[in-house]
C-alpha cells in the first residue's frame, strides 16, 4: 500500500536522515539613502524567520536595534582600518571594547570579518592582513570572548588561479606564502572556518555560451563530470565551493571548513549581463536555500553543511558600478519582497512557488520524458537511507526491486536505488526537488540503463 506523502516528512527526512541542514544567512548591506530605520529592519528579519546575517562595520544604531533580537551577526573591521589594527595591538583592543564588549551578549556577535576581499582592495591592504587578524584576535582573548567569537576575512574567487575544473583549483602564486598560509594556519589554530564570497552569475554572464543557465541555478540538468576527481556537480555553485576546498587541499589544510559569506543573484541587470532578471535570481536563491536547508555538503565534502550568507537583504541605490550592483536586494527599501523565496524548514514545507507576477502557482512536473537516479559517487549509506525512506514513507513502488522481481537484477545497491527514487519521482508527477533524496540523486532525460528492467515514466 502505498503511503500518502507529506512535504514536511520529505523535507524532515532530508534534513535529518541525510545529515545536518547548512544555515542559511542574509548580508545587510546599507550603502543607500532610502533604507528602513535598524529597529524596523530587526522586525523584518523576524517576521522573515532570518536569524543570521553579515554587516559591514560595527554600526551602534545596528547592533543596538539587534539586542536581544537572538539573532546571530557577523561584523566587519572595514579595510580602511587595517593598517591601524596590523600596527598596534591597542588600536584593537579599544575596537574590541567599544564595538564589541559593549555590546556582547546581549548583541549575539558570532563572529568578525577582518577586511573584505582585500587582495582586490585597490589601497593595497594585503600586507596588513594577517597582522590585523591576530591582533583582533588577541584582544578578543584579553575579553575572554576567543572562542564565542571566531576572526575570519572574506575572499573572493579571484584569490583562485585556477578553479576549473574543480579538482585543479588552486590560489595564486604570488599571494600563496605571504597571505594565503598564514591565513589558513591562523584559521586552522583558532578553530575559525575561510569566509569566501562566491557567485555563479558572474562565471555565467562571461560565459553564457558555455555554462549551463540550468547548472547555475541549481535546475534540473545532467551534470558536470570533473575529469580530475570524477565527482558529478549539479550546480555552478557546489563546484566554486569544491575549487576553494581543492585550493586548501593543495596547501594540506584540509580540516578548514568554507562559509560562503557572500553569493547572490542580481534582478535587474545591464544588456552585457546576461542572465540578470527577477526570474533567475529567485531561482538561485530559491534554490541555493532549499539546497542549503534539505542538503548536506559539497561532493567533495559531503560531510560539511553548507552555511551560506545570501547577498543581500536591500537593494542598495548608491551602490557604484552596474545597474546589478544595485539590485541584489531581497527586499525594496519599503520592505517588499522583490521576488518570494523560503528561509526556513517551515516555508519550505508549505511553500508554493511564487512566481514574478506574485500569483500562486503549484510547482510545474518536468517537461518531457525524465527519469530520477542514485549518484553512484554517493555514499552507500546514504543510497541505502534515501533507498528506504523511498520504499517506506515515501511510498514509492518497490515490488519490482524484490528478489525474483523483473528489475531486482542487477542486484546493486545504485541500480535498486534508482528504481525507487524514479518510482517516488514519477508518483509525485516529476515535481522540482523530489528527485533530490538529500543530494544523493538527480534528474536524467534518457532512460536508466540497469539491466533488461525499464523504469517507469508515469503513473
Amino acid at each position: 500500500m502505498a503511503i500518502a506523502f507529506s512535504p514536511f516528512l520529505f523535507l524532515l527526512f532530508s534534513a535529518t536522515a541525510l545529515g545536518e541542514p547548512g544555515l542559511i544567512g542574509v548580508n545587510y548591506g546599507r550603502i543607500a539613502d532610502n533604507l528602513p530605520p535598524p529597529d524596523k529592519v530587526v522586525g523584518l528579519l523576524k517576521q522573515q524567520g532570518i536569524d543570521r546575517i553579515k554587516v559591514y562595520d560595527t554600526d551602534a544604531a545596528v547592533l543596538t536595534a539587534l539586542s536581544n533580537s537572538n539573532i546571530s551577526i557577523v561584523v566587519a573591521l572595514s579595510n580602511d582600518l587595517l593598517s591601524s589594527a596590523a600596527a598596534d595591538s591597542s588600536f584593537t583592543d579599544n575596537w574590541v571594547q567599544s564595538k564589541i564588549s559593549n555590546y556582547y551578549p546581549a548583541t549575539k556577535i558570532n563572529a568578525v570579518a577582518v577586511g573584505n576581499e582585500v587582495f582586490v582592495d585597490p589601497n593595497n591592504t594585503t600586507n596588513f592582513l594577517i597582522p590585523a587578524m591576530r591582533n583582533v584576535y588577541s584582544s578578543l582573548q584579553k575579553y575572554n570572548l576567543h572562542d564565542s567569537i571566531k576572526v575570519s576575512s572574506p575572499i573572493a574567487l579571484t584569490a583562485l588561479a585556477s578553479s576549473y575544473p574543480t579538482s585543479s583549483g588552486s590560489f595564486k602564486p604570488d599571494l600563496i606564502e605571504p597571505v594565503i598560509k598564514p591565513m589558513l594556519d591562523f584559521l586552522h589554530q583558532t578553530e575559525s572556518y575561510l569566509m569566501v564570497n562566491a557567485y555563479p552569475f558572474f562565471a555565467y554572464a562571461a560565459n553564457s555560451d558555455q555554462i549551463s543557465l540550468d547548472y547555475a541555478l541549481f535546475r534540473e540538468n545532467s551534470g558536470v563530470v570533473d575529469p580530475g576527481n570524477g565527482l558529478k556537480y549539479f550546480s555552478l555553485f557546489e563546484a566554486q565551493v569544491d575549487a576553494v576546498y581543492a585550493a586548501m587541499m593543495a596547501l594540506k589544510y584540509d580540516d578548514v571548513k568554507v562559509v560562503v559569506t557572500e553569493t547572490g543573484w542580481p534582478s535587474i541587470g545591464e544588456e552585457k549581463e546576461v542572465g540578470a532578471s527577477k526570474e533567475n535570481a529567485a531561482s538561485y536563491n530559491g534554490n541555493l536555500v532549499r539546497r542549503v536547508l534539505t542538503g548536506k555538503g559539497t561532493p567533495l565534502r559531503p560531510e560539511d553543511p553548507l552555511d551560506v550568507f545570501l547577498f543581500a537583504l536591500f537593494n542598495e541605490n548608491q551602490k557604484p558600478g552596474p545597474t546589478s550592483e544595485r539590485n541584489y536586494g531581497l527586499f525594496y527599501p519599503n520592505e517588499e519582497e522583490v521576488y518570494q523565496i523560503p528561509f526556513t524548514l517551515a516555508d519550505m514545507a508549505s511553500e508554493t512557488p511564487t512566481p514574478v507576477n506574485g500569483s500562486k502557482a503549484q510547482v510545474p512536473p518536468s517537461k518531457g520524458d525524465t527519469w530520477c537516479v542514485a549518484n553512484g559517487n554517493a555514499a552507500a549509506e546514504k543510497l541505502r537511507e534515501g533507498l528506504d525512506y523511498a520504499c517506506g514513507e515515501g511510498g514509492a513502488d518497490c515490488g519490482a526491486i524484490q528478489p525474483g522481481s523483473t528489475c531486482y537484477n542487477p542486484n546493486s545497491l545504485e541500480a535498486h536505488a534508482s528504481y525507487a527514487f524514479n518510482s517516488y519521482y514519477q508518483k509525485m508527477g516529476r515535481a522540482s526537488g523530489t528527485c533530490y533524496f538529500g543530494g544523493v540523486a538527480y534528474v536524467v532525460a534518457q532512460p536508466p540503463q540497469y539491466g533488461n528492467c525499464e523504469f517507469p515514466t508515469g503513473y
